[in-house]
């Protein structure tokens, strides 16, 4: 897989949730092919533009860009567990549902994130291991 093919997770850096979401595909990617830039870093204000201009709003807490295509949402988390191959493939099973219920599902977890899961003062600083997979 070229760079450019390269799964990239964008994702909200002083969310617990989201840090949490990152570290389990950190785990679980025995490949090595996600790459992770939290929104506040100077790639997630590029992909944050380049979302605002695609969707004519702002991300919410994580966008996930392969091969020049952005998933949000719902189709983000699920896309990214598809990628991490094994039994999260399985989780190919909840694009069934239409978007709407999915990304209502989403839209209630994220909303809420920082009340039930709470929110750090600063982002995820990367272990040197995984420093590399970092883009800032």
């Amino acid at each position: 897989m070229s760079d450019k093919e390269l799964p990239v997770l964008y994702f909200d850096g002083v969310c617990k949730l989201c840090n949490a979401s990152v570290q389990f595909v950190i785990r679980r990617d025995k490949q090595q092919q996600f790459r992770f830039a939290s929104l506040q870093s100077a790639a997630g204000a590029a992909i944050i533009h380049q979302y605002k201009a695609q969707y004519h709003t702002l991300p919410d807490s994580i966008i996930l860009q392969q091969g020049g295509r952005l998933y949000t949402k719902s189709g983000a988390a699920l896309r990214t567990l598809q990628l991490l191959g094994g039994v999260y493939k399985l989780a190919a099973i909840g694009f069934i549902f239409p978007r709407f219920i999915r990304d209502g599902v989403y839209n209630l977890i994220a909303g809420n994130r920082y009340k039930w899961f709470g929110k750090t003062d600063s982002c995820m600083v990367p272990s040197p291991d995984v420093q590399s997979r970092f883009l800032d």
